[in-house]
């Protein structure tokens, strides 16, 4: 039986960062979705993030009375790419706010020329 091949998951150091500032529980969450994604699956908890071109998915976690997202990037072959990670808050409802967005894609942007 051939084990299923699961990409390395790599970090930009900010959203690290940010990430291992969330609580425990909100951590345990949204590293079981980024494992499924690992794997080639999508985990409920994930969704597209329209306007990046494919292969970019926010991961939207609910926990206690916060909400927490990281955003991933599968368009680089060999490995998941965690680009960004905040607590969002509640002001526009459930969209990301647009200084998110830019981040986000000033980061992929900046991940591609690296890794061309």
């Amino acid at each position: 039986m051939r084990s299923r091949d699961t990409r390395p998951i790599s970090w930009i150091k900010a959203a690290r960062k940010a990430f291992d500032g969330f609580p425990i529980g909100a951590q345990d969450e949204i590293l079981r979705a980024l494992t499924v994604a690992a794997e080639g699956r999508k985990a409920d908890t994930a969704k597209p993030l329209k306007g990046l071109g494919s292969g970019v998915f926010e991961v939207a976690l609910k926990h206690r009375t916060d909400a927490y997202r990281t955003v991933y990037a599968l368009q680089f072959k060999e490995r998941l790419w965690v680009l960004h990670a905040f607590q969002k808050k509640a002001r526009q409802g459930i969209k990301t706010p647009k200084n998110d967005i830019d981040l986000i894609r000033e980061r992929l942007n900046r991940l591609k020329k690296e890794l061309q």
